[in-house]
């Protein structure tokens, strides 16, 4: 008679409600069931730490985390090899061996890679790119040794006759959930991301009046922008959440209008300002008697255009502050919204 026992896969790994008493594994369920229990465990905390990666947590508690698996996963690796297999059968344990040194690596490379990268991406558009391309390849990597574990498990049971009744398990769920969530956030994202980069650039040309530089910065923000928009209304809606695609939406709206309708106002004062120091200039540099009515009248006038220059420069400028904190608050509030609703809790 088969031997039936429910499969719960975490993370796509197994364990039972059956408890060996030692390690001396008198029948084949129980070394699995020593097997699964010391994946249980290891599994919840690397859930806990790309969910912690992915929610932004601190850099040192996430250093911390990681280098915690890499303890457990060693502790766990080294009482694996001391345990005697079933029957003196090492190939299902040496398989086992393997996975968890793969994942061992992954926390020491790969993961360790990602939270370098998370530290520079906000540089520039192309760090945050790669940043969160590496991030999925390291959590695609995680995902095949796991389900290369649900192999060699299913081998050795059936191998045995012990019959498993799969059933996708919380933790194998949530990490599921997890990725397609995040998947969703990452695409508007980068569409933000990139129009908020060019963005700044075009702040920095306007602190140092570069007026040929504020002109190419305010043509890259149209043209991202403009792009980005296009690109949001072919996303699709995670669970028909639109509030990531709409936020994005509402900002990128915001950097159009700043660029076509106040860079101008910015730019003209500017200019009017550099007209202005040149006329005063030429006037300082002239003697008194040598002024003409035409330099004093050219400068008088310059005097009222500055100063209503001045009131619209910063009545401008005021204005785009507040707007763009409203926006960028509202991005954040919605991630943070979407995601607690989304991503599932411990």
């Amino acid at each position: 008679m088969k031997q039936l026992f429910t499969l719960a896969l975490v993370l796509a790994l197994p364990f039972f409600s059956f408890k060996a008493n030692s390690q001396t594994f008198d029948q084949p369920v129980e070394y699995l069931d020593f097997i699964s229990g010391e994946y249980q465990e290891l599994t919840k905390q690397m859930w806990k730490y790309t969910k912690a990666i992915a929610h932004g947590k601190s850099d040192r508690n996430i250093e911390r985390r990681r280098e915690k698996l890499v303890e457990m996963m060693e502790e766990s690796i080294e009482k694996i090899k001391k345990a005697d297999s079933y029957n003196e059968e090492n190939d299902f344990k040496e398989k086992i061996i393997n996975n968890l040194q793969v994942n061992k690596s992954l926390m020491n490379n790969e993961y360790d890679k990602v939270v370098d990268m998370k530290a520079v991406a906000q540089q520039s558009y192309d760090k945050m790119e790669a940043y969160m391309l590496a991030q999925e390849m390291a959590d695609q990597k995680m995902e095949e040794t796991q389900k290369d574990y649900e192999k060699y498990f299913n081998q050795y049971a059936e191998k045995y006759d012990i019959t498993i009744n799969e059933q996708e398990s919380d933790l194998g769920k949530k990490m599921r959930i997890s990725g397609e969530v995040f998947s969703h956030y990452n695409d508007t994202y980068l569409i933000f991301f990139k129009s908020n980069m060019n963005e700044s650039y075009l702040m920095e040309a306007l602190a140092t009046g570069d007026v040929s530089a504020i002109q190419q910065s305010a043509n890259a923000l149209k043209s991202s922008a403009e792009e980005g928009l296009a690109q949001l209304d072919t996303l699709t809606a995670y669970k028909n959440d639109r509030a990531l695609i709409n936020s994005t939406k509402k900002a990128l709206e915001f950097y159009l209008e700043e660029v076509t309708k106040h860079v101008p106002t910015l730019t003209n004062f500017l200019i009017v300002n550099e007209d202005f120091e040149t006329i005063k200039k030429n006037l300082d540099n002239t003697p008194k008697k040598k002024r003409t009515k035409e330099m004093v009248d050219a400068y008088n006038n310059k005097v009222k255009e500055m100063n209503k220059g001045v009131n619209e420069y910063n009545n401008t400028n005021n204005l785009l502050n507040q707007k763009r904190q409203k926006y960028i608050t509202q991005i954040n509030q919605t991630t943070d919204q979407y995601l607690d609703k989304h991503i599932p809790n411990d």
